[in-house]
């Protein structure tokens, strides 16, 4: 028997780590490893051992024999990767690789003297940078958020029926009560406390914000009521304090989504699933509640090129294809999307979709009885179409416009990061100018995530990428070349809270974290469901206090 790695794989290389034979591929030390879509298990040397599934944080390796129905693919997946390669001897042999947690050949405890760390978000980015930090350093951390609760995109970006990659929030979260980490969460950085002030009171910060609004179309109508962005969406269903929950119109049977990478797909995937199985997740209460009463039946992804530049992932398409009452339809309207497909090889984007169905949708229609996913290549948007909401998508492509009848537009072209007040910002790319992760031009102010590299890679991708700009701020720390906060460490809790005071916010440490965290898991006890989030900022602070938080549920 051996094991097979599935959908869920977030890419960190944990399980590459304590593989005795190296037989899980790319490795971080091979150029194949961080454009791969996931990570893959060669049968031909796999011992099966177990050690890959015990230290995968979000439960993407299991056993090929006892693989989940809709999961099965993945072991003709695995395997076809290493497809005409020879295995490793032995498994250690000159090209073994030394993967493990992040060590660094300079920055040990000795080389310099303790050292105050500021990382601002509690995302992945963030959490993986303070994880280092804590595991190979004496650095004391200080964790900031401007929302009461930690997460980041881990807590309101992945789709709530994804619950197995959420669980790599559990592997985080057990470094929010450690010793040497202070957490300050409600306090935004640029507005409760200066990027100046942050840096005064530390030795180092590390700004790990991602990239939080969304990338425009620039077309006309974009701004109808309507039309609104993934990301406002995910937000949403995720009970983002900052997302109200009428975000979301579902009265109309066609949703339109511009785009057709994992985001669309989970949009999608999200308005045609049978609610009842979306009440068994931690989707938020006013999603749930709209999904019940929605008119949506169909769902339509617009990509602008053909289905071999498809965007989203083998995995999260696979998933589709496995989505109880829904059908996936191909619409043939241009005549180089058959041929593309049935040309493609098994594993490549275009191939997965062979026996899909595939038809000339007859757009006058309204959409027929049941649920189905559309996907439309070769086809952009280029107007919304209304008086005072959209009524229509106008849409293009080498056969001409075509008007399709909508009342949601859902814009999901990408991620973008803001300017962090108080940093350099490059417009251009929505990032952070940086060497390594230092930002240019400030000694001791560093970046990580997608605000240093952009909107690209998932929750893994942030493992390397925290090791470099770790690796960077000690190389730093070991050549004096941070500058040394004023205060004691002390007064940088007394600030925030006295800021928070004069704002009427409330500072949310570890202690109040746990309190949301037990409140919503006793909350999802009782609806029989793993947790059920507060959706609001009063909702959290009153449950960090202890407050009565079933007044609200």
């Amino acid at each position: 028997m051996t094991y097979a790695i599935t959908q869920s794989c977030c890419n960190d290389a944990t399980c590459v780590a304590v593989c005795p034979v190296n037989c899980i591929h790319p490795t971080p030390q091979e150029r194949a490893f961080g454009s791969t879509e996931m990570l893959y298990v060669d049968p031909k040397s796999c011992i099966d051992c177990g050690a890959c599934a015990d230290a995968c944080p979000v439960d993407a390796v299991f056993p090929v024999d006892s693989l989940p129905a809709a999961q099965q693919d993945y072991a003709a997946i695995n395997a076809a990767y290493f497809a005409g390669q020879e295995p490793e001897q032995g498994g250690r042999g000159p090209n073994f690789h030394h993967w493990d947690a992040p060590s660094f050949e300079r920055g040990l405890p000795s080389d310099f003297a303790p050292i105050r760390v500021a990382v601002v978000g509690t995302g992945p980015a963030g959490m993986y940078a303070a994880e280092d930090l804590l595991l190979h350093t004496n650095a004391e951390v200080t964790l900031v958020d401007r929302l009461p609760v930690a997460g980041g995109l881990v807590r309101y970006g992945v789709a709530p029926d994804h619950p197995a990659t959420k669980k790599v929030g559990e592997s985080f979260a057990r470094l929010h009560a450690h010793h040497r980490v202070r957490m300050h969460l409600g306090v935004e950085i640029g507005k409760d406390i200066t990027a100046e002030e942050l840096a005064a009171h530390h030795d180092a910060v590390v700004y790990a914000v991602g990239a939080s609004t969304d990338r425009r179309i620039g077309i006309p109508g974009e701004e109808l009521p309507g039309s609104i962005s993934a990301t406002a969406f995910v937000a949403w269903y995720n009970a983002h304090p900052e997302v109200a929950p009428d975000t979301v119109d579902l009265s109309s049977e066609r949703v339109v989504v511009a785009g057709n990478g994992n985001v669309a797909l989970d949009v999608a995937r999200i308005l045609v699933a049978n609610p009842s199985a979306l009440a068994g997740t931690d989707i938020a209460d006013h999603a749930l509640a709209a999904l019940r009463d929605s008119k949506v039946r169909e769902v339509v992804l617009l990509g602008r090129r053909g289905p071999e530049h498809a965007a989203y992932s083998a995995p999260e398409l696979l998933a589709l294809k496995h989505l109880p009452g829904v059908e996936m339809v191909v619409d043939d309207h241009d005549p180089r999307t058959g041929p593309t497909i049935d040309g493609a090889a098994p594993d490549e984007k275009a191939g997965l979709l062979r026996g899909v169905t595939r038809e000339t949708v007859d757009w006058s229609r309204t959409p027929a009885p049941g649920r189905r996913i559309v996907f439309r290549f070769h086809s952009a948007p280029v107007r919304v179409l209304g008086d005072d909401s959209m009524r229509a998508v106008r849409v293009t492509g080498d056969q001409g416009e075509l008007d399709l009848a909508a009342g949601t537009l859902v814009r999901a072209i990408g991620y973008r990061g803001v300017p962090v007040a108080g940093l350099p910002f490059d417009e251009a790319t929505g990032t952070v100018p940086h060497e390594g992760g230092r930002v240019t031009g400030m000694p001791g102010t560093y970046v990580v995530g997608w605000i240093k590299r952009g909107p690209s890679g998932g929750i893994g991708a942030n493992r390397a990428c925290a090791a470099e700009t770790v690796g960077t701020l000690l190389d730093d720390a070991v050549a004096g070349a941070l500058p040394s906060p004023a205060p004691a460490p002390k007064a940088f809790r007394r600030l925030a809270r006295s800021r928070s005071r004069s704002r009427s916010r409330h500072v949310v440490d570890a202690k109040g974290l746990a309190a949301i965290d037990r409140a919503e898991l006793a909350r999802g006890r009782d609806g029989g469901r793993p947790r059920v989030k507060f959706g609001t900022v009063p909702e959290l602070v009153a449950a960090a206090k202890g407050g009565r938080w079933k007044l609200s549920s």
